[in-house]
């Protein structure tokens, strides 16, 4: 998954909390950080978005453009999930919200306001 970011750091740092780490970049003539995740995800940030945007064009704004609107990675419990981000500032912009399967989700923004869901699958009884 390409992320398209305003500043590496403070992308760093957001994406660090949901378990990413820099493995390699930026590259010559290539603004492209890649990260990795222990579940085998490879996320790269490309770094070389105009300014911080105030809003996502995708979801945000009363038109609705055609896009990836969020990026939902699983977590083992939500509640650890949430707790850590209280910890560390980062406000939820939606839920917590429970789907009729059972699963749970959160969402939030990063720094440039892309949404990432987080989810915990539905737990057996």
């Amino acid at each position: 998954v390409g992320i398209r970011v305003s500043a590496l750091e403070p992308a760093l740092a957001f994406y660090g909390l949901l378990g990413f780490r820099r493995v390699a970049g930026p590259f010559p003539g290539e603004p492209v950080v890649v990260l990795d995740h222990p579940a085998g995800m490879e996320l790269n940030l490309i770094v070389n978005a105009a300014e911080r945007p105030t809003d996502n064009v995708l979801m945000d704004v009363p038109t609705k453009h055609a896009g990836i609107t969020h990026v939902a990675l699983a977590v083992a419990r939500l509640d650890d999930a949430m707790a850590a981000l209280e910890a560390a500032g980062i406000p939820l912009s939606g839920g917590p919200v429970t789907f009729p399967n059972g699963a749970r989700s959160i969402f939030v923004r990063d720094p440039d306001r892309t949404v990432i869901e987080l989810t915990q699958a539905p737990t057996a009884d």
